[in-house]
């Protein structure tokens, strides 16, 4: 499998993902500068962390106007696996490719710690691997992960499985209290209507490996290779 990841000036999470992808996956991997239109080569693209083009607007607006991230829609059209981590979900937002959008935390400061997330839809190319109600531990490290969407559009979101994780505790209760940002329903993730497109506030390549504390990033990771 081959895997594309996106780079804008200010990314800073795209080396973490490299490494995974090519020395504990093991699988094909390769940067994509954010002026790039040719992606058909790839399997999945990864739309990684970091403050592209420093936030300026809103977190993701000016990267959502690259010829790349124009390429990322075309593909995303035509069926291929795209995955925004962190300031990647901000852009996809603000893209389009995914409704709603990411606000300031409710609390207004940035975050960053190990979080619980619980997997409400196993059936998607990016969590296959997974067991439905799953406990995830990964990191999160954000300033802007306040997800929000209106009531109709998370309704047709809700009933179409789209909401991918939500945040919890470590027994898989979904509260305000386990809740890191303010969240709508806590979710820390979605996916389109089709399912090849997903965003999230947790960083699965920064729980890839023992040392870290955590590997439950795998479940996702593998899940994109279990989909092809």
């Amino acid at each position: 499998m081959r895997f594309g990841i996106a780079v804008y000036p200010g990314s800073n999470c795209d080396y973490d993902t490299y490494h995974v992808i090519r020395d504990i996956l093991k699988e094909e991997v390769s940067f994509i500068d954010y002026r790039e239109t040719n992606i058909k080569d790839f399997d999945c693209i990864i739309i990684p962390g970091g403050f592209s083009f420093g936030d300026y607007l809103r977190p993701g607006a000016l990267a959502s106007h690259t010829p790349l991230t124009n390429a990322v829609k075309d593909f995303a059209k035509k069926g291929g696996l795209v995955i925004g981590i962190c300031n990647g979900f901000q852009v996809l937002t603000e893209s389009h490719l995914l409704p709603g959008a990411l606000m300031p935390n409710i609390h207004g400061k940035f975050v960053c710690k190990h979080q619980y997330i619980k997997v409400e839809n196993n059936e998607t190319p990016f969590t296959n691997k997974c067991e439905k109600g799953q406990v995830l531990k990964i990191p999160i490290a954000h300033h802007d992960g306040n997800y929000f969407v209106d009531e109709e559009t998370l309704k047709k979101m809700e009933d179409n499985g789209q909401i991918i994780v939500r945040y919890c505790d470590k027994d898989g209760n979904i509260s305000e209290k386990s809740n890191p940002n303010g969240s709508i329903k806590n979710i820390a993730g979605v996916c389109n209507e089709e399912k090849n497109v997903f965003g999230l506030m947790p960083h699965p390549e920064r729980a890839a490996e023992s040392i870290l504390g955590t590997e439950d990033g795998l479940f996702i990771l593998k899940s994109i290779l279990n989909s092809i």
